[in-house]
């Protein structure tokens, strides 16, 4: 199995609300995604159902390329490569019909949550233990025959001589009565040696099938109870997916969104589709917001075809033009929307959901600059008993989303960002008052020094003007010195937009890498898009190792004196004075 499974996190909001978080990764597929939950037995379940898709696929794309190498193991007969080109074109031309059927083929899927399908329901795997053979009882073996003093061995031959003189004849009687008691002492000892070797081997053999009974009772004994935990713990499973469906049942709203995760995680896609997406549910205007990731346009497969030319013994493959490549990727993410909130009304069977807003965000290399770049592309806004009016099986995609009023460019693969109809709430009763600091700065102010909320306010009134070209807004959180949230941005831009969480640290010493994992949990617990961490001193190797490839941003002193000094406040920043400072009080 190539998948990785990361370590199960748990994190706390500010009130108190518990959220789960599992990393997953395939390196076969190169696939990653991040799962969140309120409950562990939820996540371990989307973790379980993700794993098993990502090995499916695996398991299809690796039984096709063991065929292929074992196909070019041997000669590269002529007729072979052929069939192998043909096969190979086959794929490509199932691939490309697969992506123009993306809404027809969930139409005939029930996207409703099997609750019963959730639960683990496989007995436990382990036999019970088989109690051995029991050696067989030693045989007693046969005794020798006792000597008989009527043996023939026993009674003397006497000749004429013997029968006449009476001593030779007392002679012979006498050697042979001293034979036979002889042989029958032998005897005796031989029998005696057999008893108390047979009666030692049946104390053996008692004593070797106790100890055997013995073990085996210990083994049933601790399989009974690795038994009885595994079924506890299938128990307690069931239970909270029983609870869950309780919970959801009574239109709890967090619920919801946990059961509409659960319906887009069973949605199959082929494996080059991101299938992230962030949910938020108002439960006063029954509407959910998807904010789901789509593919970049390079993304997509464009082989159609592959032949096989002998002159040069290689094989060619030959691509959708251009034009077909941009038509199909639009034709994909309207698929997409179409799909997706259909199969959400469909699975929505408490009827919790009137309003549903799909934002479709694509994040791309800008071919301009070489850089990612994330964008929203399109946004539709769709009514229930409007939406379930349709025949999907009929529609020509882009005119339903057209018809149902959605916003996107008239050319998707283009990229161009489009404003969301509606965004993830921004409401937080974390938010406080702020109140300005940069304007009170001069030269002489040590920010190492600083009194601490005021530098929270201060990088919040900071952070506020270089969001404001695009209209984003920073808020600071309610002042708790905890580690926690100090201020978090809503940034509207269409590209590097969303939530974004900024901690400060006021630090007289190196910041230590366990800050830097905490900024990361607190991104993931609270869904935000980025992290930011500013300092007034610098960051251990370890600090920048781990921000390497998350989206964070570590920002040391000199990186805020000079944003500082980008929008016109001057500051220092002497780290042995404030440390004096420190000392002093």
């Amino acid at each position: 199995m190539k998948t990785r499974i990361g370590q199960l996190s748990l994190n706390y909001s500010a009130r108190g609300i518990p959220t789960y978080t599992l990393e997953l990764w395939h390196d076969g597929l190169k696939k990653h995604r991040l799962i969140r939950g309120e409950s562990e037995s939820i996540v371990n379940l989307k973790a379980t159902l993700q794993v098993e898709e990502w090995e499916e696929r695996w398991a299809v794309i690796d039984a096709k390329e063991r065929d292929r190498s074992q196909k070019l193991a041997g000669k590269r007969q002529i007729e072979e490569n052929k069939s192998l080109a043909v096969e190979r074109t086959a794929e490509a031309q199932q691939e490309l019909e697969r992506l123009n059927s993306l809404l027809k083929a969930t139409l005939a899927v029930d996207d409703t949550i099997d609750w019963e399908k959730l639960k683990d329901k496989t007995p436990y795997p382990e036999k019970k233990p088989v109690m051995p053979p029991t050696p067989r009882e030693p045989v007693l073996p046969q005794m020798p025959s006792e000597p008989l003093r009527g043996d023939q061995k026993y009674i003397p031959s006497l000749g004429i001589l013997d029968k006449l003189i009476v001593s030779r004849k007392e002679r012979a009687v006498s050697e042979k009565l001293a034979l036979f008691a002889s042989d029958h002492k032998s005897w005796q000892d031989e029998v005696a040696i057999i008893t108390r070797t047979h009666t030692a081997a049946l104390l053996v053999h008692g004593k070797s099938v106790a100890a055997m009974r013995e073990e085996h009772e210990k083994q049933v004994s601790a399989w009974d109870k690795r038994r009885n935990e595994y079924l506890n713990k299938q128990s307690a499973t069931h239970a909270e997916v029983d609870a869950k469906r309780t919970t959801y049942e009574s239109s709890d709203p967090d619920a919801i969104t946990e059961y509409c995760d659960l319906v887009l995680s069973s949605s199959r896609y082929p494996v080059y589709f991101p299938q992230e997406y962030d949910l938020d549910y108002d439960a006063a205007t029954k509407t959910i917001i998807v904010d789901y990731r789509l593919p970049a346009p390079d993304d997509l497969p464009r082989l159609k075809a592959v032949k096989y030319v002998a002159s040069r013994d290689e094989f060619e493959e030959q691509y959708i033009s251009e034009a077909q490549s941009s038509k199909l990727y639009d034709d994909i993410l309207y698929q997409v929307v179409l799909r997706t909130v259909h199969e959400l009304f469909e699975a929505d069977i408490i009827s919790a959901i009137e309003t549903i807003v799909f934002n479709g965000i694509v994040t791309s290399t800008d071919r301009t600059t070489g850089k990612p770049t994330t964008a929203c592309v399109l946004s539709l806004r769709a009514n229930r008993a409007e939406f379930l009016e349709i025949n999907l099986s009929q529609v020509d995609p882009k005119a339903c989303f057209k018809s149902l009023k959605g916003v996107g460019s008239s050319k998707l693969h283009g990229l161009s960002p489009v404003p969301p109809i509606m965004q993830l709430r921004r409401d937080d009763g974390r938010f406080v008052s702020a109140y300005e600091v940069a304007n009170t700065l001069d030269s002489s102010v040590n920010l190492a020094a600083m009194d601490w909320e005021d530098f929270e306010h201060l990088i919040r009134e900071i952070f506020e003007k270089e969001f404001s070209s695009s209209g984003g807004e920073v808020k600071v959180t309610q002042a708790s010195r905890d580690g926690g949230v100090d201020a978090i941005a809503f940034d509207p831009d269409p590209i590097r937009g969303g939530k974004i969480v900024i901690q400060a640290k006021r630090y007289t010493n190196t910041v230590g890498v366990g800050a830097v994992r905490d900024l990361y949990g607190t991104v993931v617990n609270e869904g935000a898009t980025k992290g930011i961490l500013v300092t007034t001193s610098d960051y251990g190797p370890d600090s920048y190792a781990f921000a390497n490839g998350k989206p964070l941003v570590l920002l040391s002193g000199a990186n805020l004196l000079h944003i500082l000094e980008k929008h016109g406040h001057q500051a220092r920043i002497d780290i042995q004075e404030a440390r004096k400072l420190t000392a002093k009080l």
